[in-house]
Protein backbone atom coordinates (compact mmCIF):
# COMPACT_ATOMS: atom_id res chain seq x y z
CA UNK A 1 0.00 0.00 0.00
CA UNK A 2 2.85 2.61 0.64
CA UNK A 3 5.06 1.55 -2.33
CA UNK A 4 3.82 2.19 -6.12
CA UNK A 5 1.70 -1.18 -7.13
CA UNK A 6 2.26 -0.42 -10.64
CA UNK A 7 6.13 0.06 -11.65
CA UNK A 8 6.12 -2.50 -14.63
CA UNK A 9 6.37 -1.42 -18.02
CA UNK A 10 5.65 -4.62 -18.99
CA UNK A 11 2.69 -5.08 -16.72
CA UNK A 12 1.16 -1.59 -18.28
CA UNK A 13 1.69 -3.91 -22.44
CA UNK A 14 -0.82 -6.45 -20.02
CA UNK A 15 -3.18 -4.68 -19.56
CA UNK A 16 -3.50 -2.66 -22.70
CA UNK A 17 -3.78 -5.77 -24.62
CA UNK A 18 -6.87 -6.72 -22.29
CA UNK A 19 -8.46 -3.70 -23.52
CA UNK A 20 -11.38 -4.06 -25.89
CA UNK A 21 -11.69 -0.85 -27.88
CA UNK A 22 -13.56 -1.39 -30.85
CA UNK A 23 -10.60 1.01 -32.68
CA UNK A 24 -7.22 -0.32 -32.83
CA UNK A 25 -5.34 2.66 -32.08
CA UNK A 26 -4.46 3.35 -28.26
CA UNK A 27 -6.42 6.09 -26.80
CA UNK A 28 -4.04 9.23 -26.74
CA UNK A 29 -4.07 10.88 -22.62
CA UNK A 30 -2.20 13.53 -23.77
CA UNK A 31 -3.68 16.75 -23.15
CA UNK A 32 -7.01 15.23 -23.41
CA UNK A 33 -10.38 16.67 -21.77
CA UNK A 34 -13.12 15.40 -19.88
CA UNK A 35 -15.67 15.79 -22.70
CA UNK A 36 -13.18 14.12 -25.58
CA UNK A 37 -12.63 10.95 -23.29
CA UNK A 38 -15.94 10.37 -22.25
CA UNK A 39 -16.96 11.12 -25.80
CA UNK A 40 -14.24 8.61 -26.88
CA UNK A 41 -16.11 5.75 -24.83
CA UNK A 42 -19.93 6.72 -26.24
CA UNK A 43 -18.10 6.60 -29.70
CA UNK A 44 -16.54 2.87 -28.75
CA UNK A 45 -13.29 4.19 -30.00
CA UNK A 46 -12.17 3.40 -26.76
CA UNK A 47 -12.83 2.01 -23.34
CA UNK A 48 -12.88 3.07 -19.63
CA UNK A 49 -9.79 0.67 -18.78
CA UNK A 50 -7.84 2.02 -21.59
CA UNK A 51 -8.23 5.45 -20.94
CA UNK A 52 -7.04 4.69 -17.05
CA UNK A 53 -4.39 1.71 -18.09
CA UNK A 54 -2.68 4.38 -20.31
CA UNK A 55 -2.49 7.57 -17.84
CA UNK A 56 -0.98 4.75 -15.74
CA UNK A 57 1.44 3.88 -18.62
CA UNK A 58 2.42 7.89 -18.41
CA UNK A 59 3.28 7.55 -14.57
CA UNK A 60 5.33 4.56 -15.34
CA UNK A 61 6.88 6.49 -17.92
CA UNK A 62 7.44 10.02 -16.75
CA UNK A 63 7.07 10.12 -12.99
CA UNK A 64 10.71 9.19 -12.28
CA UNK A 65 11.11 12.54 -13.47
CA UNK A 66 8.61 14.12 -11.54
CA UNK A 67 8.08 12.69 -8.32
CA UNK A 68 4.59 13.74 -8.24
CA UNK A 69 3.18 10.65 -7.59
CA UNK A 70 3.06 9.01 -4.21
CA UNK A 71 0.62 5.97 -4.23
CA UNK A 72 -1.07 4.49 -7.27
CA UNK A 73 -4.79 3.25 -6.30
CA UNK A 74 -4.47 -0.85 -6.71
CA UNK A 75 -8.37 -0.58 -8.06
CA UNK A 76 -8.26 2.00 -10.03
CA UNK A 77 -8.68 -0.77 -13.32
CA UNK A 78 -10.86 -3.08 -11.33
CA UNK A 79 -13.21 0.18 -10.91
CA UNK A 80 -12.52 1.03 -15.06
CA UNK A 81 -14.04 -2.58 -15.98
CA UNK A 82 -16.62 -1.61 -13.40
CA UNK A 83 -17.63 1.86 -15.10
CA UNK A 84 -17.42 -0.37 -19.37
CA UNK A 85 -19.90 -2.95 -17.36
CA UNK A 86 -22.09 -0.54 -16.48
CA UNK A 87 -21.96 1.56 -20.06
CA UNK A 88 -22.38 -1.95 -21.94
CA UNK A 89 -25.42 -2.46 -19.36
CA UNK A 90 -26.55 0.75 -20.28
CA UNK A 91 -26.72 2.05 -16.86
CA UNK A 92 -26.78 5.83 -16.43
CA UNK A 93 -23.51 7.01 -15.18
CA UNK A 94 -22.47 10.29 -13.20
CA UNK A 95 -20.92 13.43 -14.76
CA UNK A 96 -17.43 12.72 -14.25
CA UNK A 97 -17.33 9.23 -15.31
CA UNK A 98 -13.89 7.53 -16.32
CA UNK A 99 -12.50 10.55 -15.61
CA UNK A 100 -8.93 9.55 -14.13
CA UNK A 101 -8.13 12.06 -11.03
CA UNK A 102 -5.14 13.22 -9.15
CA UNK A 103 -5.56 13.87 -5.42
CA UNK A 104 -3.41 15.66 -3.15
CA UNK A 105 -1.82 13.33 -0.52
CA UNK A 106 -3.88 15.99 2.35
CA UNK A 107 -7.22 14.41 1.47
CA UNK A 108 -8.57 11.04 3.10
CA UNK A 109 -9.15 7.88 0.71
CA UNK A 110 -10.29 5.51 2.48
CA UNK A 111 -8.12 3.06 -0.10
CA UNK A 112 -5.01 4.70 0.10
CA UNK A 113 -1.98 5.80 2.40
CA UNK A 114 -3.02 9.98 2.98
CA UNK A 115 0.65 11.59 4.65
CA UNK A 116 -0.26 15.23 4.31
CA UNK A 117 3.48 15.04 3.40
CA UNK A 118 4.82 14.04 7.00
CA UNK A 119 6.56 10.40 7.23
CA UNK A 120 4.90 10.46 10.61
CA UNK A 121 1.83 9.40 8.67
CA UNK A 122 3.62 6.59 6.50
CA UNK A 123 0.77 4.20 7.54
CA UNK A 124 -2.45 6.66 8.14
CA UNK A 125 -5.29 4.97 5.71
CA UNK A 126 -8.44 6.68 6.79
CA UNK A 127 -11.50 5.05 7.66
CA UNK A 128 -13.14 7.53 5.38
CA UNK A 129 -13.06 9.40 2.22
CA UNK A 130 -12.97 13.08 2.69
CA UNK A 131 -16.22 14.76 1.42
CA UNK A 132 -14.49 15.61 -2.14
CA UNK A 133 -13.56 12.47 -2.91
CA UNK A 134 -16.72 11.13 -1.74
CA UNK A 135 -18.62 13.46 -4.35
CA UNK A 136 -16.22 12.29 -7.51
CA UNK A 137 -16.44 8.88 -6.72
CA UNK A 138 -20.17 9.25 -6.52
CA UNK A 139 -19.83 11.11 -10.02
CA UNK A 140 -18.02 7.98 -11.36
CA UNK A 141 -14.31 9.27 -11.30
CA UNK A 142 -11.61 7.19 -10.81
CA UNK A 143 -8.94 8.39 -8.00
CA UNK A 144 -5.78 6.52 -10.36
CA UNK A 145 -3.06 8.29 -7.86
CA UNK A 146 -2.17 10.78 -5.16
CA UNK A 147 -0.23 13.37 -5.14
CA UNK A 148 3.17 14.87 -3.24
CA UNK A 149 2.89 18.22 -1.36
CA UNK A 150 4.82 20.28 0.87
CA UNK A 151 5.25 18.95 4.74
CA UNK A 152 2.14 19.74 6.57
CA UNK A 153 1.28 21.77 3.95
CA UNK A 154 3.45 24.18 5.70
CA UNK A 155 5.43 25.62 2.11
CA UNK A 156 3.95 27.84 -0.52
CA UNK A 157 7.55 27.76 -2.05
CA UNK A 158 8.16 24.00 -2.98
CA UNK A 159 6.59 20.59 -2.67
CA UNK A 160 9.08 18.30 -0.13
CA UNK A 161 7.39 16.32 2.18
CA UNK A 162 9.49 13.92 4.44
CA UNK A 163 6.97 11.13 3.39
CA UNK A 164 7.66 11.34 -0.40
CA UNK A 165 10.50 13.79 -0.95
CA UNK A 166 10.76 16.45 -3.87
CA UNK A 167 8.18 17.37 -6.62
CA UNK A 168 9.76 19.03 -9.96
CA UNK A 169 8.09 21.64 -11.98
CA UNK A 170 7.22 19.92 -15.80
CA UNK A 171 8.39 22.96 -17.30
CA UNK A 172 11.79 23.17 -15.96
CA UNK A 173 12.55 20.07 -13.95
CA UNK A 174 15.51 22.16 -11.94
CA UNK A 175 12.10 24.43 -10.69
CA UNK A 176 9.94 24.24 -8.04
CA UNK A 177 6.21 23.54 -8.69
CA UNK A 178 6.10 25.96 -5.97
CA UNK A 179 3.39 24.79 -3.14
CA UNK A 180 2.07 23.05 -1.40
CA UNK A 181 -0.36 21.40 -4.63
CA UNK A 182 3.27 21.12 -6.31
CA UNK A 183 2.46 17.15 -6.92
CA UNK A 184 -1.23 17.57 -8.59
CA UNK A 185 0.23 20.34 -10.29
CA UNK A 186 2.95 19.12 -12.48
CA UNK A 187 1.27 15.70 -12.75
CA UNK A 188 -1.80 16.98 -14.47
CA UNK A 189 0.17 19.46 -16.42
CA UNK A 190 2.35 16.02 -17.16
CA UNK A 191 -1.19 14.29 -18.50
CA UNK A 192 -0.45 12.13 -15.92
CA UNK A 193 -4.48 12.43 -14.61
CA UNK A 194 -7.10 14.35 -17.14
CA UNK A 195 -7.51 16.52 -14.14
CA UNK A 196 -6.73 16.61 -9.57
CA UNK A 197 -7.49 18.03 -6.42
CA UNK A 198 -5.65 20.56 -4.20
CA UNK A 199 -5.72 22.68 -1.21
CA UNK A 200 -5.32 26.35 -0.92
CA UNK A 201 -4.60 28.00 2.71
CA UNK A 202 -2.94 31.04 0.75
CA UNK A 203 -1.42 30.08 -2.12
CA UNK A 204 -1.78 26.21 -2.80
CA UNK A 205 -3.90 25.85 -5.50
CA UNK A 206 -3.43 28.96 -7.59
CA UNK A 207 -0.10 29.39 -7.10
CA UNK A 208 1.24 25.92 -8.52
CA UNK A 209 -1.17 26.22 -11.57
CA UNK A 210 0.33 29.36 -12.36
CA UNK A 211 3.53 27.66 -12.32
CA UNK A 212 2.02 24.48 -14.23
CA UNK A 213 -0.07 26.34 -16.57
CA UNK A 214 -3.28 25.29 -15.07
CA UNK A 215 -6.70 26.93 -14.56
CA UNK A 216 -7.11 26.44 -10.60
CA UNK A 217 -9.78 27.95 -8.23
CA UNK A 218 -9.74 28.91 -4.76
CA UNK A 219 -13.43 29.18 -3.82
CA UNK A 220 -15.14 31.43 -1.49
CA UNK A 221 -15.08 30.26 2.06
CA UNK A 222 -18.13 28.39 2.81
CA UNK A 223 -19.22 27.03 -0.74
CA UNK A 224 -16.78 24.13 -0.29
CA UNK A 225 -16.12 21.40 2.34
CA UNK A 226 -12.68 20.38 3.79
CA UNK A 227 -14.08 17.44 5.70
CA UNK A 228 -10.98 14.87 5.34
CA UNK A 229 -8.85 17.26 4.52
CA UNK A 230 -5.85 17.37 6.35
CA UNK A 231 -5.76 21.17 7.64
CA UNK A 232 -3.28 24.20 8.02
CA UNK A 233 -5.57 26.19 9.34
CA UNK A 234 -8.95 25.52 9.36
CA UNK A 235 -10.26 29.49 8.93
CA UNK A 236 -8.38 30.02 5.65
CA UNK A 237 -8.47 26.15 4.39
CA UNK A 238 -9.95 25.97 1.06
CA UNK A 239 -10.16 22.65 -1.21
CA UNK A 240 -11.12 22.29 -4.97
CA UNK A 241 -9.83 21.59 -8.45
CA UNK A 242 -6.81 22.05 -10.77
CA UNK A 243 -7.17 21.96 -14.28
CA UNK A 244 -5.49 22.52 -17.93
CA UNK A 245 -8.76 23.93 -19.12
CA UNK A 246 -11.90 26.13 -17.60
CA UNK A 247 -14.40 23.84 -18.95
CA UNK A 248 -12.40 20.91 -17.13
CA UNK A 249 -12.42 22.59 -13.73
CA UNK A 250 -15.67 24.27 -13.97
CA UNK A 251 -17.18 20.64 -14.46
CA UNK A 252 -15.51 19.29 -11.46
CA UNK A 253 -16.39 22.54 -9.61
CA UNK A 254 -19.96 21.26 -9.88
CA UNK A 255 -19.54 17.87 -8.01
CA UNK A 256 -17.62 19.24 -5.38
CA UNK A 257 -18.69 22.23 -4.07
CA UNK A 258 -22.16 22.67 -1.88
CA UNK A 259 -23.13 21.84 1.83
CA UNK A 260 -22.00 19.44 4.21
CA UNK A 261 -22.87 19.24 7.39
CA UNK A 262 -19.51 17.80 8.53
CA UNK A 263 -18.15 21.50 7.54
CA UNK A 264 -19.60 24.34 9.84
CA UNK A 265 -18.31 26.84 7.88
CA UNK A 266 -20.39 25.61 4.30
CA UNK A 267 -23.50 26.73 6.73
CA UNK A 268 -22.61 30.02 5.43
CA UNK A 269 -22.69 28.98 1.45
CA UNK A 270 -26.04 27.14 1.75
CA UNK A 271 -28.12 28.63 -0.81
CA UNK A 272 -25.36 30.54 -2.68
CA UNK A 273 -24.44 27.33 -4.99
CA UNK A 274 -24.72 27.70 -8.84
CA UNK A 275 -27.10 24.69 -9.75
CA UNK A 276 -24.53 24.48 -12.70
CA UNK A 277 -21.29 26.57 -13.09
CA UNK A 278 -21.07 25.48 -17.03
CA UNK A 279 -23.40 27.84 -18.50
CA UNK A 280 -21.42 30.70 -17.49
CA UNK A 281 -18.88 29.55 -20.07
CA UNK A 282 -19.26 32.35 -22.75
CA UNK A 283 -16.29 32.66 -24.72
CA UNK A 284 -17.81 36.71 -25.61
CA UNK A 285 -18.04 36.81 -21.24
CA UNK A 286 -15.40 39.29 -21.33
CA UNK A 287 -17.00 41.61 -23.31
CA UNK A 288 -19.37 44.88 -21.39
CA UNK A 289 -17.52 43.57 -17.71
CA UNK A 290 -15.33 46.50 -15.95
CA UNK A 291 -12.09 44.97 -14.87
CA UNK A 292 -10.01 46.31 -12.28
CA UNK A 293 -5.97 46.36 -12.68
CA UNK A 294 -4.58 45.63 -9.45
CA UNK A 295 -1.37 47.79 -9.59
CA UNK A 296 -0.89 47.39 -5.50
CA UNK A 297 0.28 43.55 -6.38
CA UNK A 298 2.47 44.53 -9.63
CA UNK A 299 5.70 46.65 -8.11
CA UNK A 300 7.91 47.07 -10.63
CA UNK A 301 10.98 47.13 -8.22
CA UNK A 302 10.10 43.88 -7.09
CA UNK A 303 8.38 42.12 -10.41
CA UNK A 304 10.77 40.25 -13.01
CA UNK A 305 10.22 42.74 -15.82
CA UNK A 306 9.82 39.61 -17.93
CA UNK A 307 6.23 38.90 -16.10
CA UNK A 308 5.08 42.92 -15.99
CA UNK A 309 5.56 42.70 -19.74
CA UNK A 310 3.59 39.66 -19.97
CA UNK A 311 0.55 41.08 -17.88
CA UNK A 312 0.42 44.11 -19.48
CA UNK A 313 0.06 42.20 -22.43
CA UNK A 314 -2.66 40.69 -20.72
CA UNK A 315 -4.17 44.51 -20.03
CA UNK A 316 -4.16 44.83 -23.87
CA UNK A 317 -6.14 41.39 -24.51
CA UNK A 318 -8.52 42.08 -21.71
CA UNK A 319 -9.75 45.33 -24.12
CA UNK A 320 -9.39 43.48 -27.29
CA UNK A 321 -11.74 40.64 -25.96
CA UNK A 322 -14.13 43.33 -24.77
CA UNK A 323 -13.77 44.31 -20.99
CA UNK A 324 -13.71 48.32 -19.56
CA UNK A 325 -10.61 48.42 -17.78
CA UNK A 326 -9.84 50.47 -14.85
CA UNK A 327 -6.08 50.83 -14.64
CA UNK A 328 -5.31 51.39 -12.03
CA UNK A 329 -7.80 50.41 -9.65
CA UNK A 330 -6.81 52.42 -6.77
CA UNK A 331 -6.37 50.21 -3.02
CA UNK A 332 -4.07 49.99 -0.20
CA UNK A 333 -3.75 46.15 0.39
CA UNK A 334 -0.74 46.17 2.74
CA UNK A 335 -2.76 48.78 4.81
CA UNK A 336 -5.57 45.47 5.32
CA UNK A 337 -2.94 43.54 5.75
CA UNK A 338 -1.86 45.33 9.00
CA UNK A 339 -5.15 44.89 10.56
CA UNK A 340 -4.91 42.96 14.20
CA UNK A 341 -6.19 39.56 14.42
CA UNK A 342 -6.18 38.41 10.94
CA UNK A 343 -3.81 35.04 11.46
CA UNK A 344 -3.97 33.14 14.61
CA UNK A 345 -1.80 29.90 15.37
CA UNK A 346 -4.28 27.47 15.33
CA UNK A 347 -2.77 24.33 13.47
CA UNK A 348 -1.60 22.37 16.62
CA UNK A 349 -5.79 22.37 17.54
CA UNK A 350 -7.07 22.01 13.69
CA UNK A 351 -4.63 18.91 13.62
CA UNK A 352 -6.05 17.84 16.92
CA UNK A 353 -9.45 17.43 15.40
CA UNK A 354 -8.60 15.62 12.68
CA UNK A 355 -6.49 13.16 13.95
CA UNK A 356 -9.44 12.54 16.29
CA UNK A 357 -11.58 11.82 13.14
CA UNK A 358 -9.31 9.15 12.19
CA UNK A 359 -10.18 7.05 15.26
CA UNK A 360 -8.78 4.41 17.62
CA UNK A 361 -6.20 4.00 14.64
CA UNK A 362 -4.80 7.45 14.17
CA UNK A 363 -0.82 7.23 14.29
CA UNK A 364 -0.47 10.19 16.42
CA UNK A 365 -2.61 12.08 18.83
CA UNK A 366 -0.82 15.74 18.92
CA UNK A 367 1.01 17.13 15.66
CA UNK A 368 4.10 18.06 18.20
CA UNK A 369 4.93 14.53 18.52
CA UNK A 370 7.19 14.45 15.51
CA UNK A 371 9.34 17.13 17.84
CA UNK A 372 9.83 14.57 20.02
CA UNK A 373 10.75 11.77 17.60
CA UNK A 374 12.56 13.35 14.92
CA UNK A 375 9.82 12.75 12.12
CA UNK A 376 10.00 15.97 10.38
CA UNK A 377 12.11 17.86 7.67
CA UNK A 378 14.37 20.50 8.62
CA UNK A 379 12.55 23.63 7.02
CA UNK A 380 8.91 22.51 9.04
CA UNK A 381 10.87 22.67 12.56
CA UNK A 382 10.50 26.56 13.25
CA UNK A 383 6.75 26.32 11.91
CA UNK A 384 6.11 23.37 14.12
CA UNK A 385 7.72 25.32 17.24
CA UNK A 386 5.37 28.26 16.84
CA UNK A 387 2.64 25.98 17.77
CA UNK A 388 4.49 24.87 21.12
CA UNK A 389 2.43 27.40 23.10
CA UNK A 390 -0.90 26.70 21.51
CA UNK A 391 -3.48 24.69 23.57
CA UNK A 392 -4.41 21.82 22.04
CA UNK A 393 -7.56 21.03 22.97
CA UNK A 394 -9.59 24.13 23.07
CA UNK A 395 -10.61 25.99 20.22
CA UNK A 396 -9.12 28.98 19.06
CA UNK A 397 -12.08 31.07 19.55
CA UNK A 398 -11.49 30.28 23.80
CA UNK A 399 -8.16 30.85 23.96
CA UNK A 400 -6.63 33.69 26.36
CA UNK A 401 -6.21 35.72 23.43
CA UNK A 402 -9.26 34.58 21.21
CA UNK A 403 -8.56 33.80 17.66
CA UNK A 404 -11.81 33.95 16.15
CA UNK A 405 -13.30 32.15 12.94
CA UNK A 406 -13.74 33.71 9.91
CA UNK A 407 -17.43 34.97 10.11
CA UNK A 408 -16.88 36.69 13.71
CA UNK A 409 -13.42 37.62 13.12
CA UNK A 410 -13.56 41.83 12.66
CA UNK A 411 -10.22 42.10 11.43
CA UNK A 412 -10.88 39.96 8.29
CA UNK A 413 -14.48 41.04 7.93
CA UNK A 414 -13.14 44.83 7.47
CA UNK A 415 -10.62 43.66 5.51
CA UNK A 416 -13.61 41.86 3.42
CA UNK A 417 -16.35 45.53 3.53
CA UNK A 418 -13.94 47.82 2.61
CA UNK A 419 -12.37 45.67 -0.43
CA UNK A 420 -15.96 45.24 -2.03
CA UNK A 421 -17.11 49.00 -0.73
CA UNK A 422 -14.26 50.16 -2.96
CA UNK A 423 -15.35 47.61 -6.00
CA UNK A 424 -18.69 48.99 -5.94
CA UNK A 425 -17.78 52.66 -5.73
CA UNK A 426 -15.33 52.06 -9.02
CA UNK A 427 -17.80 49.73 -10.62
CA UNK A 428 -15.55 46.87 -11.27
CA UNK A 429 -16.93 43.49 -12.12
CA UNK A 430 -13.53 41.87 -10.97
CA UNK A 431 -9.86 42.61 -10.21
CA UNK A 432 -7.32 41.21 -11.80
CA UNK A 433 -3.37 40.74 -11.03
CA UNK A 434 -0.33 38.51 -11.86
CA UNK A 435 -0.59 35.31 -9.20
CA UNK A 436 3.38 35.13 -9.30
CA UNK A 437 5.58 38.53 -10.27
CA UNK A 438 8.25 36.07 -9.77
CA UNK A 439 9.81 33.20 -11.68
CA UNK A 440 9.84 29.69 -10.09
CA UNK A 441 12.95 29.31 -8.22
CA UNK A 442 15.79 26.70 -8.60
CA UNK A 443 14.89 23.72 -6.25
CA UNK A 444 18.23 24.11 -4.78
CA UNK A 445 17.14 27.57 -3.62
CA UNK A 446 13.81 27.24 -3.13
CA UNK A 447 13.20 29.11 0.11
CA UNK A 448 15.98 32.02 -0.99
CA UNK A 449 14.62 32.66 -3.78
CA UNK A 450 10.98 33.10 -3.45
CA UNK A 451 9.40 35.65 -4.40
CA UNK A 452 6.61 37.44 -6.14
CA UNK A 453 3.67 35.28 -4.03
CA UNK A 454 0.62 37.50 -4.73
CA UNK A 455 -1.89 34.46 -4.19
CA UNK A 456 -1.33 35.39 0.14
CA UNK A 457 -2.54 38.89 -0.27
CA UNK A 458 -6.57 38.88 -0.13
CA UNK A 459 -8.51 35.94 -0.74
CA UNK A 460 -7.14 33.79 2.04
CA UNK A 461 -8.01 36.64 4.24
CA UNK A 462 -11.11 38.06 3.04
CA UNK A 463 -12.61 34.85 1.94
CA UNK A 464 -12.83 36.01 -1.53
CA UNK A 465 -13.08 33.91 -4.56
CA UNK A 466 -10.01 33.72 -7.36
CA UNK A 467 -8.97 32.17 -10.03
CA UNK A 468 -5.88 31.85 -11.73
CA UNK A 469 -5.90 30.94 -15.56
CA UNK A 470 -2.55 30.61 -17.81
CA UNK A 471 -1.19 34.13 -19.05
CA UNK A 472 1.39 33.27 -21.26
CA UNK A 473 4.90 32.61 -20.77
CA UNK A 474 8.73 34.30 -19.77
CA UNK A 475 12.27 33.05 -20.54
CA UNK A 476 11.00 30.36 -23.35
CA UNK A 477 9.21 28.28 -20.70
CA UNK A 478 7.92 29.45 -17.49
CA UNK A 479 4.48 29.75 -17.20
CA UNK A 480 2.34 32.85 -15.92
CA UNK A 481 -0.97 32.82 -14.45
CA UNK A 482 -3.62 35.49 -14.21
CA UNK A 483 -5.58 35.85 -11.23
CA UNK A 484 -9.24 37.23 -11.61
CA UNK A 485 -10.71 38.06 -7.86
CA UNK A 486 -14.23 38.55 -7.51
CA UNK A 487 -16.80 39.16 -4.70
CA UNK A 488 -18.57 36.21 -2.36
CA UNK A 489 -20.31 33.46 -4.02
CA UNK A 490 -19.15 34.95 -7.31
CA UNK A 491 -17.31 31.45 -8.95
CA UNK A 492 -19.98 31.61 -11.87
CA UNK A 493 -18.57 34.91 -13.10
CA UNK A 494 -15.10 33.75 -12.39
CA UNK A 495 -15.61 31.01 -14.76
CA UNK A 496 -16.89 33.35 -17.58
CA UNK A 497 -13.97 35.86 -17.28
CA UNK A 498 -11.56 32.87 -16.63
CA UNK A 499 -13.05 30.68 -19.57
CA UNK A 500 -13.54 34.15 -22.32
CA UNK A 501 -9.83 34.99 -21.33
CA UNK A 502 -8.65 31.76 -22.11
CA UNK A 503 -10.63 30.84 -25.20
CA UNK A 504 -9.19 34.74 -26.63
CA UNK A 505 -5.49 34.06 -25.77
CA UNK A 506 -4.47 30.23 -25.77
CA UNK A 507 -1.46 30.74 -23.87
CA UNK A 508 -1.68 27.23 -22.53
CA UNK A 509 0.73 24.54 -23.88
CA UNK A 510 1.89 21.22 -22.29
CA UNK A 511 5.45 20.87 -20.99
CA UNK A 512 8.02 19.50 -23.46
CA UNK A 513 9.65 16.67 -21.83
CA UNK A 514 6.41 14.69 -21.33
CA UNK A 515 5.00 13.98 -25.18
CA UNK A 516 2.24 11.47 -26.02
CA UNK A 517 3.47 7.74 -25.38
CA UNK A 518 1.61 7.08 -28.60
CA UNK A 519 3.77 9.27 -30.70
CA UNK A 520 6.69 7.47 -29.47
CA UNK A 521 5.39 3.99 -30.76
Amino acid sequence: MLGRPFSSVLFVMVLFGCAQASDSRRFVAFETTIAEAQEAIRTGSTTCREIVTTHLARIDAYDELLNAITVINPEAVTRADEIDAALAAGDELGPLFCVPMLIKDNFDTSDMVTTGGSIALMENVPPNDAFMVRKIREADAIVIAKTNMAEWAFSARQSVSSSFDTTRNAYALDRVPAGSSGGTASGVAASLGLIGLGSDTGNSIRGPSSHLALVGIRSTIGLTSRDGVIPLSFDRDIAGPMGRTVVDVAKVFNVVAGYDPADSYTKLGQGRREDDYTPFLDSDGLNGKTIGILRALVDPEEADTAIVRVFEEAVVDLRRLGADVLDPFEFDVSAQLEREGMFCQRFRYDMWTYLKSLGQDAPISDVLEVLEDGRYSDYVESTLRRNENAPLDVHPSEWEEPCLDYAENMARQAYLTTLVKAMDAAGVDALVYPSWTCIPAPIERGNEEYCGDNSQLIAPATGMPAITVPMGFTYTNYPVGLQILARPFSEGLLFQLAFAYEQGTKHRRPPGDFPSLESDS
